[in-house]
């Protein structure tokens, strides 16, 4: 059985007599410990499938199944890592943390075993020496860190990232992406994200799915990216797949971003 299955989702916005359909017809099936990304231009509707599928919005039509039931609202099985990290700003990188594994495992976990817990996930993300330190007293990649291991704490069965390096500088971008592939590799979690960058895209993802511009964007196109896991961004600089992978990419968000009669998968393993 298909993980997540986003099934026939249409979304229209409403304001008075007009009506502006945004997506139409979206279909997708990840399998669990699938990387997916979404790729499209600004304004083509990526951030409304991420909080679709979130269920911070109810599609118009269609819906979303992850593992066998319906989402219908917001839930700990689908925590979300957004662009800003929205860290409570009194509250200690510990103690942001803590506010959501204390929601979502207060009855289920002991004191002691939250307390554990928390600083197992925070030093997946190498944050531990911060541990009393408020989100002004720390950088923004480090904000961005404390939200991955509050999202990561959650337990979820999809983690969706929202441009969650965007508004960080080349340098600490890269270390972040190196992280969020060395942490998926280990739990072997789920994960659908949301980008512009394309080289982000091919080094992460195992998919990248493209979408049309709006407005009734739809998907057009969708890569498979078979390169091995883990990967090392200094040797893939110079390898085929990757470049294939990503020139495919940039061949569709520059010439082929319009609405096709049916989206077309390339570039699978028994492609190249």
């Amino acid at each position: 059985m298909t993980y997540l299955q986003i099934e026939n989702v249409d979304m229209t916005f409403t304001k008075g007599q007009k009506s502006s359909n945004v997506l139409r017809n979206i279909n997708l099936k990840v399998e669990r410990g699938e990387f997916i990304s979404l790729i499209g231009h600004s304004g083509c509707g990526k951030s409304t499938v991420l909080n679709i599928v979130a269920g911070l919005l109810k599609a118009t039509g269609g819906g979303v199944i992850l593992d066998g039931k319906e989402v219908n609202e917001p839930g700990p099985d689908r925590s979300v890592v957004f662009q800003n990290h929205s860290l409570l700003p009194w509250l200690t990188v510990y103690e942001n943390v803590a506010l959501a594994v204390d929601q979502v495992f207060g009855r289920s976990k002991t004191k002691a075993e939250r307390h554990d817990w928390i600083l197992k996930n925070l030093e997946l993300v190498h944050m531990t020496h911060a541990l009393h330190k408020r989100p002004a007293e720390i950088s923004g990649g480090m904000k961005q860190r404390v939200g991955i291991a509050r999202a990561l704490a959650m337990e979820p069965k999809v983690l969706l990232l929202d441009e969650p390096f965007g508004a960080l500088d080349a340098l600490t971008r890269a270390k972040l992406q190196d992280e969020v592939m060395r942490i998926q590799v280990e739990l072997q979690n789920t994960v659908l994200m949301i980008t512009h960058d394309v080289d982000e895209a091919v080094l992460l993802s195992d998919r990248i799915v493209m979408l049309t511009n709006g407005p009734s964007a739809t998907i057009g196109e969708i890569i498979h990216v078979p390169l091995a896991r883990p990967r090392m961004r200094v040797d893939l600089v110079d390898d085929p797949v990757y470049l294939h992978c990503r020139a495919a990419a940039l061949k569709f968000l520059y010439e082929r971003h319009t609405a096709p009669a049916t989206a077309a998968v390339l570039y699978s393993n028994d492609k190249y």
